[in-house]
């Protein structure tokens, strides 16, 4: 299994991402919005502010409890299970970043 997700994991993707569709900066204007997929079960979770409303960007703290595998002591979410990977959905579809990033710059 892959190891798990951290925060520190979503920032390098960002940066490996930066200028392109693969980040919520560059696609948003397209429609898509961050999400997780957890590959093992197949579920899109929409990544959520902590009142519940759409996030601007990929939150790994409001993710439901069955993903976290562990928290730091103050209880903010440390890691979350290795196949829950981070991409966007849109019009209830899910896309890896990958994905998006093509869609974005015209390569569909």
């Amino acid at each position: 299994m892959a190891r798990a997700m951290t925060p520190d994991q979503l920032v390098s993707e960002k940066a490996a991402y930066r200028n392109t569709g693969g980040v919520s900066e560059c696609n948003r204007q397209e429609g898509f919005r961050p999400a997780f997929m957890d590959l093992e079960s197949g579920i899109v979770y929409a990544s959520r502010n902590p009142d519940g409303s759409d996030a601007p960007c990929h939150r790994i703290d409001t993710l439901p409890e069955a993903l976290v595998v562990s928290r730091r002591s103050d209880g903010r979410v440390e890691a979350i299970k290795g196949s829950v990977v981070a991409g966007f959905q849109r019009n209830g579809r899910f896309f890896t970043r990958d994905e998006a990033a093509r869609i974005v710059e015209g390569d569909h």
